[in-house]
């Protein structure tokens, strides 16, 4: 059973950090592909970071080199390091997973992923 329990956000200033935590999995974590997204009002939902089981990462151009997306498969757990954070990350962040391996052309696509959590908001001030 894939459960997705978010957590993690909140509100910082701008150049501030938070770290995310995806929880919850109840299943063969290590066989599924894992993504952050994230979506503001009025804007589509945008992948943000991808992770297959054994390590490659893709990342949106807008958070290379700021954010960093990693997974512990003996915890069952995803992450979502985010640092120099910028008012325009301010957003609700969603991990979502698929099983199986993920091509990197499409690793960021909302429609690879078929489990998807509630959520977690994070606000960035100027």
């Amino acid at each position: 059973q894939v459960q997705l329990v978010e957590s993690g956000g909140g509100s910082v200033q701008a150049g501030g950090s938070l770290r995310l935590s995806c929880a919850g999995f109840q299943g063969t974590f290590s066989s599924y592909s894992m993504a952050w997204f994230r979506q503001s009002p009025g804007k589509e939902r945008e992948g943000v970071a991808g992770i297959e089981v054994y390590g490659p990462t893709t990342y949106a151009d807008s958070v290379k080199g700021r954010f960093t997306i990693s997974r512990d498969n003996a915890k069952n757990t995803l992450y979502l390091q985010l640092n120099s954070l910028k008012p325009e990350d301010t957003a609700m962040y969603y991990c979502a997973a698929a099983r199986g391996y993920i091509l990197n052309r499409v690793r960021l696509s909302r429609n690879e992923y078929n489990y998807w959590g509630q959520g977690t908001q994070v606000t960035v001030s100027s």
